[in-house]
């Protein structure tokens, strides 16, 4: 199995080895995996010239990363549980999967599949709850070579659509409806409502989750449990090249139309099993559970590949963290003596708000390690989660990485590596980051802040954006030659330690997810009344950053303003989904500009901000009056 690292000065040494011979270090670690055929080479790249980015991992491997669950498992782990699923509902049923019955559920839906016509290379999309069938789909796609796109199942009838036809999926999968806390979602009238205009759907797979009535429309629709119906479990795996798709993941950009981030099979396969065995120091009879949802990168990652690569227990939880109450969490982590818990600072920062008492009821003491992922940790709330839920004996990972990268690009190891609040601390083996100014010249030593670049391939990171293999150059490698730029700002303190900062361009980190500026905007602008708009992140005591837009309105009646911002919301809920709903809405008559037509949104950031008091030279915008209407109108509190 993969090697993990046991010591501080152990980390120390491999990740010199990273760095003095990649190809070497990270031939090491591929060993360990089952091959049809070797790799000729492990690396091939660059990250300019024509055509770049060019990036192949472990070149001419021949592989299926599901042999490296299923059968280099299997002997040893037929009868251990591999998937517990905790329901929304406390009080419903728990459903626990061993390795062998998820392996002969993922053959049967992987024939399943097949026998409606879906083919190595074809995209399939999956808009599903946190249901088991979740992971079951998407390891039956990797099963027979079908691309498999998971989309969040939050995300509106536009999005979904969008994403299906930038990927001309064939089948959809989805279910009746989904529950979230006190609510039912209706999920196939979204989809029906999404397929309208996908013409390249040619089959929709509806699992009955919920049991509430949905429209089914027998010429497209088909049940799960009829698709499956005496259907086999013998399956062969199909034979995938290193570099074949394994997933599309569309992740928001500073440009309104998401991007579908391309991730092959073998190189995600060795980078995934190896972080997530590394960075939580996992051991046999672990008791591993991430929050996150499938529908983002951290649960393709770290819910399913990672710990079932390595043979681990993992939870998939359904529910939200206040539903029934706000002890949810922490009952569960008592229920199942949970070692290992991976969530977001957003929640983290929610259950700081409800109260110590939810916590110390429960009997916590299983916990070895904590882990934050999404976006940097401020110090209140690690504190809190190390010295109230750790006991303050819980190492806490705090991982940086993106969807683009793959995996945990830099954390501490669990227990090895010092910590310090709000720091990811240090790169892990394999990873090379850089700190550069904004002209590209790098900032060496110790003690400096920039922009955070990688200046090195690693096997989890994307290969391009799909369909549109210039847009991956341009957004990630343009920008600095011989550099993927991670869109981040971080400083390295004085022991090296990293500390990320925040984006540098229009993409807003809301509880963790991504939100392109411009996404939101389009979906503001898509109201009637709206002329014009501007959006901006700002301090969130519970997201760590919330949605300001500034919105110019034609002339408003007294009874249009008091909907307006309803409305406005509603909107953009329905053209991308409630997670990217403003949390304010000011009306403003005007945006800062500058005589060529350029919004400043660095002014609007700082109102949003609460801070006037430094705007720079205001006189050189067109009308430089409409800033102090706005700062007069302000949601938040301005210093002047």
């Amino acid at each position: 199995m993969v090697d993990k690292i046991t010591s501080l000065a152990e980390y120390f040494q491999k990740y010199q080895e990273s760095v003095a011979d990649p190809e070497g270090f990270w031939g090491k670690i591929a060993e360990s995996h089952y091959w049809h055929k070797k790799w000729d080479r492990v690396v091939d790249w660059r990250f300019s010239g024509p055509g770049a980015p060019d990036v192949k991992w472990f070149v001419n491997g021949k592989l299926n990363i599901t042999e490296n669950i299923f059968e280099r498992n299997m002997f040893m782990r037929k009868d251990q549980v591999a998937l517990i699923w905790e329901p929304n509902d406390p009080c419903d049923p728990v459903v626990h999967i061993t390795y062998g019955e998820l392996f002969d559920r993922v053959k049967q839906f992987a024939n399943a599949l097949k026998n409606i016509g879906v083919e190595k290379g074809d995209r399939v999309a999956i808009y599903l709850p946190m249901v088991p069938e979740l992971a079951v789909a998407m390891l039956a796609c990797a099963r027979i070579g079908a691309i498999h796109s998971i989309v969040f199942a939050g995300f509106s009838a536009t999005a979904l659509s969008d994403r299906i036809i930038d990927a001309s999926a064939k089948v959809v999968i989805t279910s009746d409806g989904a529950y979230r806390g006190a609510k039912s979602i209706d999920l196939k009238s979204i989809v029906d409502e999404a397929v309208e205009k996908c013409p390249s759907i040619q089959k929709t797979v509806v699992l009955k989750h919920t049991g509430d009535e949905i429209k089914f429309d027998a010429k497209r629709d088909v049940w799960w449990s009829d698709l499956i119906e005496g259907v086999s479990t013998e399956n062969t795996a199909t034979e995938m090249d290193a570099e074949d798709i394994l997933f599309i993941l569309y992740t928001s950009g500073s440009t309104g139309k998401p991007k579908g981030v391309v991730h092959t099979t073998a190189g995600y396969m060795v980078y995934a099993e190896y972080t997530f065995k590394n960075v939580f120091q996992y051991n046999e009879g672990d008791m591993y559970w991430c929050t996150a949802d499938i529908g983002w990168v951290t649960g393709h990652s770290y819910i399913v590949y990672g710990p079932l690569l390595t043979g681990a227990t993992s939870i998939m939880f359904e529910g939200i963290p206040t539903f029934p109450d706000a002890g949810r969490f922490w009952q569960t982590i008592d229920k199942y003596k949970v070692t290992h818990f991976y969530t977001a600072p957003t929640a983290i920062r929610a259950l700081l708000a409800q109260g110590d008492k939810w916590v110390t009821k429960q009997d916590l003491s299983s916990l070895k390690v904590l882990g934050t992922v999404g976006e940097p940790i401020n110090e209140e709330a690690w504190r809190w989660y190390h010295d109230l839920v750790g006991k303050g004996k819980c190492p806490i990972v705090d991982t940086w990485w993106q969807t683009e990268t793959g995996g945990i690009m830099i954390s501490p190891l669990a227990g090895l590596t010092p910590t310090k609040p709000s720091l990811a601390t240090l790169p892990l083996p394999g990873i090379q980051p850089i700190l550069v100014d904004p002209e590209g010249k790098e900032l060496k030593g110790n003690g400096v802040e920039g922009i955070l670049c990688i200046k090195y391939p690693w096997p989890g990171m994307l290969r391009t954006t799909y369909g549109d293999h210039p847009r991956c150059f341009q957004t990630y490698f343009s920008a600095f030659p011989n550099l993927y730029l991670t869109g981040d700002g971080a400083k390295r303190d004085e022991e090296g330690y990293y500390r990320i900062i925040g984006r540098i361009d229009d993409v807003i980190n809301v509880s963790g997810h991504r939100i392109g500026t411009a996404e939101v905007e389009d979906a503001i602008n898509q109201h009637p009344k709206v002329v014009e708009s501007a959006v901006v992140g700002y301090p969130h005591e519970i997201k760590g950053v919330g949605i300001y837009a500034y919105v110019i309105c034609d002339d408003l009646t007294d009874d249009e303003m008091n909907t307006i911002e309803d409305e406005i919301r509603a909107t953009v809920t329905k053209f991308i989904g409630a997670i990217a709903k403003p949390d304010k809405i000011q009306i403003v008559h005007g945006l800062p500009k500058t005589r060529s037509g350029k919004i400043m949104r660095r002014i609007l950031r700082k109102i949003g901000e609460g801070d006037a008091t430094n705007l720079g030279d205001t006189s050189t915008l067109l009308d430089p009056g409409v800033v102090d209407e706005i700062i007069a109108g302000a949601k938040v509190e301005v210093k002047r």
